[in-house]
């Protein structure tokens, strides 16, 4: 199938992180993400699989696989102006293609439909806390005791 459109490819880190913090739909095979930039301009799409999917022959043919999904979909359905991630699991070296399609379907319109990042909310995924607090691990504002002088 030939594209209409063009989509561009999410690169840097900060997008990655700003994707995450948008819209979800869960499947079998990959984990859909995805945020409204508010700009204008083609979709853009990522494409993220972890070393726990497996060796990196194995995270090579699931990312292909997500990439093969993307590029045979009308870009109608990804809108302009939005960012979308996939996240690979283990599932899609084993999940039929024609499944993986009607998947990546329905998670389009789960978070299109704004079911996703209402989905997040409730969880409480959706919080912006920091992954871990840098510094030290005493109580802010008493002083740490000091330790005996060595010789």
């Amino acid at each position: 199938m030939k594209r209409l459109n063009t989509t561009e490819r999410l690169k840097r880190r900060t997008d990655f992180r700003a994707v995450a913090h948008g819209a979800r739909a869960p499947g079998k095979a990959f984990i859909l993400q995805a945020l409204d930039r508010g700009a204008a301009g083609a979709p853009r799409v990522g494409f993220t699989v972890s070393r726990q999917v497996g060796n990196a022959v194995e995270r090579n043919r699931v990312r292909r696989r997500l990439r093969e999904v993307v590029r045979l979909r009308p870009n109608s359905d990804l809108r302009p102006g939005h960012d979308y991630v996939l996240i690979g699991r283990r599932a899609a070296l084993q999940s039929p293609f024609d499944a993986m399609m009607r998947d990546f379907d329905v998670a389009l319109r789960r978070v299109h439909s704004g079911r996703g990042a209402a989905q997040r909310a409730a969880t409480g995924d959706g919080e912006t806390r920091p992954i871990h607090k840098a510094g030290s691990a005493g109580r802010p504002g008493r002083p740490r005791p000091k330790l005996p002088q060595r010789d």
